[in-house]
């Protein structure tokens, strides 16, 4: 599917090529006062750069204020079955925010994709999403297949009475993030993988089991649990690291404050 990004100055312009290098048919859309590259595509007023997106993209990222997004998108928003999926980032790049057909358009899923890629926080609220706390962190040996991966994670679940229902997210570090096995494990399991860098596991302050054997493979202290307990907000282990053949598998637990 096709990607629009828009964005209105000099440092969101920077983040825009900077995502669109890793995207797969996506065109940047510039204020027509910000210098443009070549294949850039310039526009005067977000409001009418909108509407000239209906449907020729379905994908629209806004490196904007949610504000201005918003005004953007609403002459033109219809159904949730027809929109395009709307994701606003901040030009710090701090938030993927899934502002518009969140699950059936698949701006959810574009605001995991975009998070991973920039290092920020996705900010998904469909229901069905925030009720499940459960975060799966997952490392493996390259080459592991998705079957393994899968049987794993279900295993997993099972020791500690749950089932895939519960699990919000899917989480490695960024030295497994291109693992074919790992990804496909993922699009099985219909969960989005959430990436932590290996910067953010070495210098958490977060306590989980160290291996050695980890760190002279993939120079980390571990992956399944900082990864499970750096996936999410105000987690706790439910599932300490549980080795499987080739494959290691965390559960951790987001605690909502309203209900504690």
């Amino acid at each position: 599917m096709k990607t629009a990004i828009l964005t209105l100055c000099e440092q969101g312009a920077v983040l825009a090529r900077h995502l669109a290098e890793r995207m797969d048919k996506a065109t940047v859309f510039l204020h027509e006062q910000v210098s443009a590259q070549p294949g850039e595509q310039p526009f005067a007023r977000v409001i009418q750069q909108a509407e000239a997106l209906q449907g020729e993209y379905a994908n629209w990222l806004f490196i904007m204020p949610t504000g201005v997004a918003v005004r953007a998108i609403a002459p033109w928003v219809k159904h949730k079955l027809q929109d395009p999926a709307v994701v606003v980032v901040d030009v710090a790049g701090r938030w993927a925010i899934s502002l518009l057909s969140g699950h059936e358009g698949g701006a959810n899923d574009l605001a995991m994709a975009v998070a991973n890629m920039i290092e920020a926080e996705p900010i998904i609220t469909t229901t069905t999403e925030a009720v499940r706390r459960w975060i799966v962190g997952i490392g493996c040996r390259k080459g592991t297949a998705a079957k393994n991966i899968q049987a794993a994670i279900t295993d997993a679940l099972t020791r500690i009475g749950g089932t895939l229902d519960d699990v919000r997210l899917l989480a490695t570090a960024d030295v497994k993030q291109n693992e074919p096995g790992l990804l496909a494990a993922a699009t099985l399991l219909a969960r989005p993988l959430k990436i932590i860098s290996s910067r953010e596991i070495k210098n958490t302050t977060r306590k989980f089991t160290r291996s050695e054997f980890v760190e002279s493979k993939v120079n980390l202290p571990a992956v399944a649990e900082p990864s499970a307990l750096l996936a999410g907000r105000r987690t706790e282990l439910l599932l300490p690291k549980t080795i499987y053949p080739n494959v290691t598998i965390a559960i951790a637990q987001e605690h909502c404050m309203w209900s504690e």
